[in-house]
């Protein structure tokens, strides 16, 4: 048998196993009740250096704080939602912060104090706050980045990881 004839060999038997975990996954999908509509925690998450982003004392209710995390060219907000929210943290529960670059384009999202949301002005991708950053409209195709945020005794507001891919990044490894 010539060797180009054993690779396609090679090549079908791998291309039918394929097939047979994909129709036994789908079969499986198909039996299982339907999860509810929030999208699946994200798999992305990578701890970092801990990089210190400001205290409690100095927030105030609905009113972002600029920050960059894990390095300068990240920028994200520091935010108190003034309820406790999914990922939030201190005494309320309530201290978020996320990446503001799209994760659709990389623009520049701002934030909207009146429904809690991040904004793109590229594409208008729109972005919950109150739900870990969970999309809510447009063309991005995952949620915006959460950032791991760890308060300590004195009221320091530190961040550890991020829950998704940063835009514009291969990994989220520094």
């Amino acid at each position: 048998m010539s060797r180009c004839n054993k690779m396609v060999d090679i090549g079908r038997r791998h291309f039918l196993r394929g097939g047979a975990v994909a129709a036994a996954g789908a079969a499986t999908a198909v039996v299982m009740p339907a999860a509810e509509s929030r999208a699946a925690p994200a798999n992305a998450q990578v701890d970092y250096p801990s990089t210190k982003l400001g205290n409690i004392a100095d927030l105030k209710v609905n009113e972002p704080v600029d920050i960059s995390f894990p390095d300068e060219d990240s920028p994200g907000i520091l935010l108190k939602i003034g309820q406790a929210v999914e990922g939030g943290v201190g005494p309320d529960s309530d201290i978020v912060a996320y990446s503001v670059l799209c994760p659709h384009k990389g623009w520049l999202m701002s934030y909207r104090a009146d429904d809690k949301s991040l904004n793109c002005p590229g594409h208008f991708s729109r972005f919950d706050c109150e739900a870990g950053g969970q999309q809510i409209w447009g063309h991005a195709t995952q949620n915006v980045p959460q950032f791991t945020l760890n308060v300590d005794d004195n009221g320091d507001i530190f961040a550890e990881g991020a829950s998704d891919l940063i835009f514009g990044r291969p990994s989220n490894v520094l």
